[in-house]
């Protein structure tokens, strides 16, 4: 005969101890069933895959340089790896050497060791109003004070700036494609960037994980060609390539990479240096020459699928973002709607979106969501935002 002995409860620490589970949490989790049209998820599309190219790679590295590759990395990367991105930012119009590229596992490792890096308790962190959810997350392990930054129907307003941005810590934007809005600043708000964080004496974490995924017209630089002595660039493989390698990188001045260097060895040594080599065997290859103009086109069908979609069916009060590129269209509500209880009756219809709220740093506006387009079918795109509208229009 056997008992279950139901063991202590663990001393739990304070971060482990907050609540674990939420509403849109759960929502999401019904969204993930089959028959569910999903435009919560923010992943890239399957389809777009370098498979084929990524097998040759793989069989290269193996054969030319398999015990190198099955070694453990140095902490700052793999130098193939490091050189190609070096090498497409200075086709970019930014000049950089591989000593200012360091490897990171995924964008998400360097907003963590962002925050371990810059952060103490209550300091100051400026995010616009929407931002990244995943961000928030990794900079709430520190605990920080949030001022948001206004963001109009252009993306981010440097130009609203005030003294409310003095002594914080940095900025963090989002200035291309932004997750969640979609939204894109346009050059004359980058160089005002860079000179507002000059007068305030700030840095400038500019987060691009979608600049590559322009549809027709390509974005201005990146914010280190106005300030450079003081832009922390962040980038990903996920989307250019394919998220399953987790790779990103961190592009920044030397005294900032060696901070991050020493705190990334103490979290996990280094990055792989199996998918480093593959990766930057991959980009060797000139993969990305072909590939991804195949992966704009892709995505640029469907983004004009869903807004032409969104122009025939959403009713008169509700608005959305015009991409240039990306993944994400935000749309908002009448005011007196809320996002996260209209999901309920949405589900019902089985489709999803993800509510606003979560992207918020501090008071949530609950009359906003956000679709994802890249991972749906143009057509299954056309019958779900109808589903959703007819939902909307019931409500209003």
């Amino acid at each position: 005969m056997s008992c279950e002995c139901k063991g202590p409860t663990p001393r739990w620490s304070t971060l482990a101890s907050k609540p674990a589970s939420s509403v849109i949490r759960d929502l999401l989790k019904l969204a993930a069933r089959p028959e569910v049209i999903s435009f919560a998820g923010g992943l890239p599309s399957p389809e777009g895959f370098p498979v084929e190219a990524v097998a040759k790679a793989c069989q290269e590295v193996l054969a030319t340089q398999g015990k190198q590759a099955l070694q453990y990395s140095m902490v700052e990367g793999e130098m193939i790896l490091r050189e190609q991105i070096a090498k497409r930012e200075t086709m970019k119009g930014i000049p950089t050497t591989a000593d200012q590229v360091y490897i990171v596992s995924g964008s998400q490792q360097a907003l963590d060791l962002l925050a371990r890096v810059f952060l103490d308790p209550g300091d100051k962190v400026l995010v616009e109003s929407p931002t990244y959810m995943g961000a928030l997350q990794a900079f709430d392990l520190v605990g920080p004070r949030y001022v948001e930054l206004n963001c109009d129907e252009k993306g981010l307003n440097p130009a609203a700036f005030g003294e409310e941005c003095r002594n914080a810590k940095f900025a963090y934007v989002m200035p291309t494609a932004a997750n969640p809005t979609g939204l894109t600043i346009d050059e004359d708000r980058r160089a005002l960037l860079a000179q507002k964080a000059r007068e305030y004496d700030m840095w400038l974490v500019e987060d691009d994980p979608y600049g590559e995924l322009w549809y027709e017209v390509e974005p201005p630089k990146s914010l280190r060609y106005w300030a450079p002595e003081r832009t922390i660039r962040l980038g990903t493989l996920s989307k250019i390539l394919a998220p399953g390698f987790r790779l990103g990188y961190v592009i920044a001045p030397a005294d900032v990479l060696d901070k991050f260097a020493s705190m990334k060895q103490a979290i996990d040594l280094c990055t792989a240096a199996f998918t480093q080599r593959v990766a930057g065997q991959t980009f060797s290859d000139d993969v990305l020459v072909e590939h991804l103009p195949n992966v704009r086109a892709r995505y640029a069908k469907h983004a004009h699928a869903m807004l032409d979609a969104l122009a025939e069916f959403m009713p008169e009060g509700v608005t959305w973002t015009n991409p240039i590129g990306g993944m994400f269209i935000w749309v908002t509500l009448p005011e007196h709607m809320n996002a996260t209880t209209l999901m309920q009756d949405v589900l019902a219809q089985n489709v999803a979106y993800v509510p606003g709220e979560p992207f918020y740093a501090n008071k949530p506006e609950v009359n906003h969501f956000r679709l994802s387009f890249v991972t749906v079918d143009p057509e299954v795109i056309r019958e779900g935002v109808r589903r959703l509208a007819s939902v909307i229009k019931a409500h209003i």
